[in-house]
């Protein structure tokens, strides 16, 4: 369940199986930052850096991994064509690797695979060695499959918790892809902050730039380093602007398989609830109408708006609020309001 712990276990499946060194894969989002032994990390990042994950001619046997079978590169190559091949030239001989097997394996709906590499002193993975590793699919597909549920309820329950405090967050994956949203988030959506085809697209331009550009932090960013991401202002046209902030997300809902990078909470999205004008008349010894005054106040509500409301004149409503000011030392509306909000 515990994403770091995946290293030492493929370390110690290429011991039990003659390898010397294993990647985790996914068939249809490959990322630079997927979980490898050590010992083949400087190849995988110039994999990644030269787009040979766009191009690995060895992708073309996932489809019969992904049907239970283990297999080589034997299996889709001839001996002259991996020799020849400018991958393996490039990205696998220089570093001693030069036979490799894929076991296929599923995290839900998600198709993966775990690949293994020998060098040639190891010798090709023979039919011997593809049965025995074949009876790692199962138990792979059983660990992913719960890792994933238990990163999901974990999530879930992160979410949720600051729902209860109607604070509006959701949860991207290293590319940015929304995985969840809480309800906060979902009542507070509109045409100027909205999910799109499972993005957060922002009417506001500039917002819009500098997102994108946090999102290429994220991509980049291997998981064991914090994301130096300041907050962005979103502007909107009728409504007051939002604050977007990243926090990190730790444990189990980092699974390998789920591929959760952050959340994401959006201050000020939903308007901000009244503070409970019994609360505020205990702590400021107002009495009830002044407190309730108090309350509409917090809301960025104004004075006449709030006289009409509470239906009273306007002149009660200014002597209710040169009272509240004399009971809680504050000199001005807005330090009233922040005063007040505080108690929300």
């Amino acid at each position: 369940m515990n994403p770091e712990a995946w290293h030492g276990i493929m370390d110690d499946i290429c011991k039990a199986a003659g390898a010397s060194a294993a990647i985790l894969l996914q068939s249809d989002i490959r990322t630079p930052d997927v979980p490898r032994t050590a010992s083949i990390a400087e190849a995988t990042d110039l994999y990644f850096r030269n787009n040979w994950h766009l191009r690995d001619p060895r992708a073309k046997a996932f489809p019969r991994m992904m049907a239970g079978e283990v297999v080589t590169d034997l299996d889709v190559m001839s001996a002259e064509q991996i020799r020849a091949d400018p991958m393996y030239n490039e990205v696998l001989f220089p570093y001693g690797y030069r036979w490799f097997a894929g076991i296929g394996f599923w995290a839900e709906s998600a198709a993966w695979a775990l690949t293994l590499q020998r060098t040639g002193r190891e010798g090709a993975f023979e039919t011997r060695d593809k049965e025995l590793l074949a009876q790692l699919a199962p138990r792979l597909t059983e660990t992913a499959t719960l890792a994933t549920a238990i990163g999901r309820a974990t999530l879930t329950s992160m979410t949720d918790v600051l729902d209860r405090v109607r604070q509006p967050a959701l949860v991207i994956n290293r590319e940015g892809m929304v995985l969840r949203t809480n309800q906060a988030a979902d009542r507070g959506f509109d045409d100027e902050i909205r999910i799109r085809e499972r993005r957060l697209v922002l009417r506001d331009k500039q917002a819009m730039t500098r997102f994108d550009q946090l999102i290429s932090m994220v991509r980049s960013t291997p998981d064991a380093i914090a994301i130096p991401a300041s907050p962005i202002l979103i502007r909107r046209t009728a409504k007051p602007p939002v604050v977007l902030r990243l926090l990190p997300v730790d444990g189990a809902a980092r699974s390998v398989f789920l591929g959760a990078r952050a959340m994401l909470i959006l201050s000020n999205l939903i308007p901000r609830p009244a503070p409970d004008p019994v609360l505020i008349a205990q702590a400021f010894d107002l009495t009830p109408a002044e407190s309730r005054l108090a309350a509409l106040l917090a809301t960025g509500t104004s004075i006449a708006e709030a006289a009409e409301h509470l239906r009273i004149s306007r002149e009660t409503a200014r002597n209710h609020l040169k009272s509240i000011f004399s009971k809680t030392g504050v000199h001005r509306q807005s330090e009233l309001v922040t005063l007040v909000s505080q108690l929300g």
